[in-house]
C-alpha cells in the first residue's frame, strides 16, 4: 500500500522540500494528476501551484475553463491549510469558495498563489490569485475558507 501525503509530511510538517516530494509521490491518483498540477514553492503563509492549459483544462470555446481555476485555488488552499498542521489529530475541509473570473486565457500556463488572510484555531482562509504566467495577467480571484476537522 502506497504511503500518503499525510504519512509522508507528519514527521516535519512545514519541510518544504518534504513537501514536493511527497505531493509529487502522492498525487498521482488526485484530481491534480490528470491536468499535470505541481507544487512549486510552499512556506508559512503562501502557496503556488502550477498547471498547463492545454485541452484538459479548456472549455468548449477554447478558454481555459472556470472550474480548472477553482480545483487550482481550492487545492493551493486546502493544501496550504495542512502546514504545520499535525494531521493525525486534526484535517482541513473546505466549507466555502468564492470566487471573480476576471480575464481569460487560451494557451500558456498559470499559477495559483495562496496567501492566508486570516488563521484561527477552528478556520482558516486563504486568498488565491489565479494568474496567467505568460503575461502575468490576473484571471480570478477565489477566496477560500477551511474548516478544522477534529479526527
Amino acid at each position: 500500500m502506497a504511503i500518503s501525503f499525510a504519512q509522508q509530511i507528519m514527521s516535519n510538517p512545514t519541510d518544504k522540500d518534504a513537501w514536493v516530494k511527497a505531493f509529487k509521490a502522492t498525487t498521482g491518483h488526485t484530481a491534480m494528476a490528470p491536468h499535470q498540477i505541481e507544487l512549486v514553492d510552499i512556506g508559512d503563509d503562501f502557496a503556488v501551484l502550477e498547471m498547463p492549459i492545454g485541452d484538459h483544462a479548456r472549455q468548449p470555446f477554447g478558454l481555459l475553463h472556470g472550474g480548472m481555476s477553482l480545483l487550482l485555488a481550492e487545492s493551493a488552499a486546502s493544501m496550504h491549510a495542512c502546514w504545520g498542521v499535525d494531521l493525525s489529530k486534526r484535517v482541513p475541509v473546505g466549507i466555502e469558495v468564492s470566487c471573480s473570473h476576471l480575464s481569460s486565457a487560451t494557451e500558456g500556463s498559470v499559477r495559483a498563489h495562496a496567501t492566508v488572510i486570516k488563521r484561527g484555531r477552528t478556520l482558516i482562509r486563504h486568498k488565491i490569485d489565479i494568474i496567467h504566467i505568460e503575461t502575468e495577467r490576473l484571471l480570478c480571484e477565489v477566496r477560500v475558507t477551511n474548516l478544522y476537522k477534529s479526527m
